[in-house]
Protein backbone atom coordinates (compact mmCIF):
# COMPACT_ATOMS: atom_id res chain seq x y z
CA UNK A 1 0.00 0.00 0.00
CA UNK A 2 1.26 3.23 -1.10
CA UNK A 3 2.07 5.33 2.02
CA UNK A 4 1.08 8.89 0.50
CA UNK A 5 -1.09 9.62 -2.08
CA UNK A 6 0.38 10.25 -5.72
CA UNK A 7 -1.56 13.69 -5.35
CA UNK A 8 0.65 14.76 -2.35
CA UNK A 9 3.68 13.62 -3.99
CA UNK A 10 2.84 15.24 -7.56
CA UNK A 11 1.88 18.39 -5.66
CA UNK A 12 4.86 18.53 -3.81
CA UNK A 13 6.92 18.08 -6.76
CA UNK A 14 5.62 20.89 -8.55
CA UNK A 15 5.17 23.02 -5.63
CA UNK A 16 9.30 22.79 -5.33
CA UNK A 17 9.39 23.13 -9.55
CA UNK A 18 7.25 26.60 -9.28
CA UNK A 19 9.77 27.55 -5.94
CA UNK A 20 12.48 28.03 -8.34
CA UNK A 21 10.72 29.77 -11.24
CA UNK A 22 12.42 33.55 -11.60
CA UNK A 23 10.49 35.82 -10.35
CA UNK A 24 12.28 38.37 -12.46
CA UNK A 25 11.22 35.96 -15.46
CA UNK A 26 7.56 35.88 -14.07
CA UNK A 27 7.45 39.76 -14.10
CA UNK A 28 9.17 40.23 -17.91
CA UNK A 29 6.70 37.60 -18.56
CA UNK A 30 3.21 39.34 -17.35
CA UNK A 31 5.12 42.86 -18.45
CA UNK A 32 5.06 41.43 -22.31
CA UNK A 33 2.01 39.95 -22.28
CA UNK A 34 0.48 43.48 -20.80
CA UNK A 35 1.98 45.34 -23.35
CA UNK A 36 1.38 43.17 -26.58
CA UNK A 37 -0.98 44.19 -28.94
CA UNK A 38 -1.88 40.88 -29.49
CA UNK A 39 -1.00 37.55 -28.46
CA UNK A 40 -0.64 33.84 -30.55
CA UNK A 41 -0.29 31.07 -28.90
CA UNK A 42 1.06 27.40 -29.94
CA UNK A 43 2.36 24.58 -28.30
CA UNK A 44 2.32 20.96 -28.97
CA UNK A 45 0.08 18.16 -27.20
CA UNK A 46 -0.50 18.83 -23.83
CA UNK A 47 1.80 21.65 -23.64
CA UNK A 48 -0.36 23.70 -26.15
CA UNK A 49 -3.74 22.62 -24.17
CA UNK A 50 -1.86 24.99 -21.20
CA UNK A 51 -1.15 27.42 -23.72
CA UNK A 52 -4.94 27.51 -24.56
CA UNK A 53 -5.88 27.44 -21.50
CA UNK A 54 -4.12 30.90 -20.47
CA UNK A 55 -5.07 31.76 -23.79
CA UNK A 56 -9.20 31.75 -22.30
CA UNK A 57 -8.17 33.39 -19.21
CA UNK A 58 -6.57 36.49 -21.33
CA UNK A 59 -9.61 36.52 -23.61
CA UNK A 60 -11.43 36.57 -19.88
CA UNK A 61 -9.36 39.88 -19.12
CA UNK A 62 -10.26 41.64 -22.43
CA UNK A 63 -6.58 40.65 -24.23
CA UNK A 64 -6.56 40.25 -27.95
CA UNK A 65 -5.37 36.45 -28.23
CA UNK A 66 -5.41 33.91 -31.22
CA UNK A 67 -4.21 30.13 -31.21
CA UNK A 68 -1.73 29.23 -33.78
CA UNK A 69 -3.29 26.87 -36.67
CA UNK A 70 -6.67 28.16 -35.94
CA UNK A 71 -8.52 28.81 -39.15
CA UNK A 72 -9.98 32.00 -38.09
CA UNK A 73 -5.85 33.13 -36.65
CA UNK A 74 -5.25 36.57 -38.14
CA UNK A 75 -1.42 37.28 -39.44
CA UNK A 76 0.89 38.23 -37.26
CA UNK A 77 2.30 41.79 -37.52
CA UNK A 78 5.15 43.25 -36.19
CA UNK A 79 4.85 43.92 -32.60
CA UNK A 80 2.79 41.04 -31.87
CA UNK A 81 3.69 38.47 -29.30
CA UNK A 82 3.99 34.62 -29.87
CA UNK A 83 3.71 33.03 -26.25
CA UNK A 84 5.43 29.30 -27.51
CA UNK A 85 5.09 26.87 -24.68
CA UNK A 86 7.48 23.75 -24.62
CA UNK A 87 9.42 21.78 -22.09
CA UNK A 88 11.89 20.27 -24.07
CA UNK A 89 12.15 23.35 -26.24
CA UNK A 90 12.99 21.25 -29.25
CA UNK A 91 9.82 20.82 -31.00
CA UNK A 92 10.31 20.98 -34.24
CA UNK A 93 6.66 23.12 -35.36
CA UNK A 94 7.07 25.51 -32.15
CA UNK A 95 10.47 25.98 -33.14
CA UNK A 96 9.53 26.60 -36.36
CA UNK A 97 6.63 29.04 -35.24
CA UNK A 98 8.81 30.68 -33.62
CA UNK A 99 11.51 31.52 -35.81
CA UNK A 100 8.58 32.49 -38.32
CA UNK A 101 7.49 34.96 -35.91
CA UNK A 102 10.71 36.20 -35.45
CA UNK A 103 11.23 36.97 -38.80
CA UNK A 104 7.75 38.54 -39.37
CA UNK A 105 8.92 41.53 -36.48
CA UNK A 106 7.31 39.75 -33.66
CA UNK A 107 8.43 39.05 -30.30
CA UNK A 108 8.55 35.66 -29.06
CA UNK A 109 8.04 34.68 -25.04
CA UNK A 110 8.95 30.96 -24.18
CA UNK A 111 7.94 28.93 -21.41
CA UNK A 112 10.30 25.77 -21.39
CA UNK A 113 11.97 23.29 -19.56
CA UNK A 114 15.27 24.02 -21.38
CA UNK A 115 16.76 27.73 -21.62
CA UNK A 116 19.43 26.05 -23.67
CA UNK A 117 17.09 24.60 -26.33
CA UNK A 118 16.57 25.96 -29.94
CA UNK A 119 13.39 27.10 -28.36
CA UNK A 120 14.94 29.42 -25.58
CA UNK A 121 17.86 30.57 -28.15
CA UNK A 122 14.46 32.37 -30.21
CA UNK A 123 13.41 34.15 -27.11
CA UNK A 124 12.81 37.79 -26.66
CA UNK A 125 11.33 36.96 -22.95
CA UNK A 126 11.80 33.68 -21.63
CA UNK A 127 10.91 31.93 -18.12
CA UNK A 128 12.14 28.57 -17.62
CA UNK A 129 10.17 25.95 -15.33
CA UNK A 130 12.89 23.70 -14.15
CA UNK A 131 10.64 20.50 -14.37
CA UNK A 132 11.24 16.79 -16.10
CA UNK A 133 12.10 17.06 -19.46
CA UNK A 134 10.85 14.05 -21.90
CA UNK A 135 13.81 13.69 -23.25
CA UNK A 136 17.37 13.42 -21.52
CA UNK A 137 20.93 14.25 -22.93
CA UNK A 138 23.22 11.76 -23.58
CA UNK A 139 25.79 14.33 -21.88
CA UNK A 140 23.61 13.61 -18.38
CA UNK A 141 24.49 10.32 -18.47
CA UNK A 142 28.12 10.23 -15.85
CA UNK A 143 26.11 12.78 -14.30
CA UNK A 144 23.07 9.74 -13.65
CA UNK A 145 25.19 6.85 -13.10
CA UNK A 146 26.47 8.39 -10.25
CA UNK A 147 23.34 9.97 -8.78
CA UNK A 148 21.31 7.10 -9.70
CA UNK A 149 18.71 6.92 -11.42
CA UNK A 150 16.06 9.63 -11.25
CA UNK A 151 12.33 8.83 -10.15
CA UNK A 152 9.76 9.32 -12.53
CA UNK A 153 6.98 10.87 -10.29
CA UNK A 154 4.70 11.37 -13.52
CA UNK A 155 4.97 10.02 -16.99
CA UNK A 156 6.61 12.15 -20.00
CA UNK A 157 6.13 16.01 -19.19
CA UNK A 158 3.21 15.87 -17.07
CA UNK A 159 5.48 18.28 -14.49
CA UNK A 160 6.38 20.55 -16.87
CA UNK A 161 2.78 20.67 -17.92
CA UNK A 162 1.21 20.97 -14.61
CA UNK A 163 3.47 23.20 -13.61
CA UNK A 164 2.97 25.31 -16.52
CA UNK A 165 -0.92 26.12 -15.80
CA UNK A 166 0.04 26.99 -12.42
CA UNK A 167 2.71 29.67 -13.71
CA UNK A 168 -0.18 30.65 -16.28
CA UNK A 169 -2.55 31.11 -13.60
CA UNK A 170 -0.49 32.90 -10.99
CA UNK A 171 0.48 35.16 -13.77
CA UNK A 172 -3.48 35.80 -14.16
CA UNK A 173 -4.02 36.53 -11.12
CA UNK A 174 -1.29 39.18 -11.49
CA UNK A 175 -2.79 40.16 -14.45
CA UNK A 176 -6.22 40.69 -12.62
CA UNK A 177 -4.36 42.85 -9.90
CA UNK A 178 -2.44 45.32 -12.30
CA UNK A 179 -5.33 46.15 -14.88
CA UNK A 180 -7.72 46.17 -11.86
CA UNK A 181 -10.38 43.52 -13.27
CA UNK A 182 -12.52 41.21 -11.00
CA UNK A 183 -13.69 38.19 -11.21
CA UNK A 184 -17.13 39.19 -12.14
CA UNK A 185 -15.81 41.27 -14.85
CA UNK A 186 -14.03 38.32 -16.55
CA UNK A 187 -17.73 36.42 -16.03
CA UNK A 188 -18.92 38.55 -18.41
CA UNK A 189 -16.82 37.54 -20.91
CA UNK A 190 -17.07 33.79 -20.33
CA UNK A 191 -18.45 32.24 -23.06
CA UNK A 192 -21.77 31.37 -23.22
CA UNK A 193 -23.02 29.50 -26.05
Amino acid sequence: MVQRMWWELILERIGGICARISPEEFQRFVAAVREAPRIYVTGAGRSELMAKAFAMRLVHLSLKVFVVGDTITPALRAGDVLLAVSGTGETASVVDEARVARELGGRVLVLTANRNSPLGRLADVLVEVPAQRLRRSIDDYELRKLKGPEEVLTPLGSLFELSALIFFESCVVELMRQLGIGEADMARLHANI
